[in-house]
């Protein structure tokens, strides 16, 4: 099982230093991590997500570049996909693109997007469009298609980001697999979601899916001890669209925290699952977490 790391791009000190972004990229890149990830979010001081992918791709050779999701029915899906098949091409060729409809209405409100596409089906026909685009087609009836083409033939590989059955089914038809979260590290409703996955893949005559999924961490030997306090301030800055006594119920029980030794044994137990990749999302802005958890797993 491969294991990525997602950079710090929804902390609160994250521009406290001009540097941060970068010297997490290159740190994951030069270090044992299969892939550099990060999320989407517009009405919030995260990095706007297709900017960031041009500056990791310039800033990092080798690990693949995931977005942990980008929401399609955010942006207009031809300049999306030139916009993709352009990070593609700078990357040479590493761009991994998890995709889902988004759980924040006020995202799409930020970029002026109708909130009756936060469907499945809105999504799917923005995949379609945005794959017609990479394979060349003329849907603009300008002199010249939308390029440039992706580097990677048909496009990048693309995820769905969902934690549900109903979703799953719905996108076994386009996707190349599943960018999932779990919440708790109950690997046996993550296992679950990986059968299902396995299986609807399966009927709908394609590939086996890649099975990937994250979740939070923070660890003891970088926290001060105080490993669980910081998941909990990273959520109630992140999950600030959510009632805050609902976030306060959750954080005892959500994430990772715990020593190095700990971390290892959970991800023992996704790879048992035969998960692909985990997903790990710091809830501190220090590098030096990417610095200890490449320890466990470059060992």
């Amino acid at each position: 099982m491969q294991v990525g790391m997602t950079l710090p791009v929804m902390e609160p000190d994250l521009w406290d230093a001009p540097d941060t972004l970068e010297r997490w990229a290159r740190t994951i890149d030069e270090g044992p991590f299969s892939s550099l990830c990060f999320g989407e979010r517009v009405a919030f001081d995260n990095p706007e997500t297709l900017t960031l992918l041009g500056a990791v791709a310039a800033w990092t050779t080798r690990a693949r570049l995931i977005t942990t999701v980008v929401v399609p029915q955010l942006h207009h899906p031809v300049p999306l996909a030139k916009a993709l098949a352009t990070a593609d091409r700078l990357s040479g060729g590493r761009l991994t693109v998890g995709l889902g409809v988004g759980g924040r209405e006020e995202d799409y409100r930020a970029a002026g997007a109708d909130l009756a596409t936060q469907t499945m089906g809105a999504m799917a026909e923005r995949v379609a469009t945005m794959r017609r685009v990479w394979a060349g087609e003329n849907l603009t009836g300008s002199t010249r298609p939308v390029g440039p083409p992706p580097l990677q033939d048909g496009g990048p590989e693309l995820l769905v980001g969902t934690m549900g059955p109903k979703t799953i089914r719905h996108a076994a038809s386009w996707a190349d697999g599943l960018a999932g979260v779990t919440l708790d590290l109950d690997t046996a409703a993550v296992g679950g979601l990986f059968d299902l996955a396995r299986t609807a893949w399966a009927e709908a005559g394609r590939p086996a899916p890649r099975l990937t999924t994250s979740f939070w961490f923070a660890l003891e030997e970088t926290s001060g001890g105080r490993a669980r306090e910081q998941v909990h301030r990273h959520l109630r800055h992140y999950m600030n669209w959510i009632p805050v006594e609902f976030v306060d119920a959750m954080a005892p029980t959500t994430g990772f925290a715990g020593t190095l030794a700990e971390l290892r044994v959970v991800l023992d137990r996704f790879a048992d699952l035969g998960c692909d990749e985990v997903q790990l999302i710091p809830t501190g802005s220090s590098v030096e977490q990417v610095e200890r958890v490449a320890e466990i797993v470059g060992g």
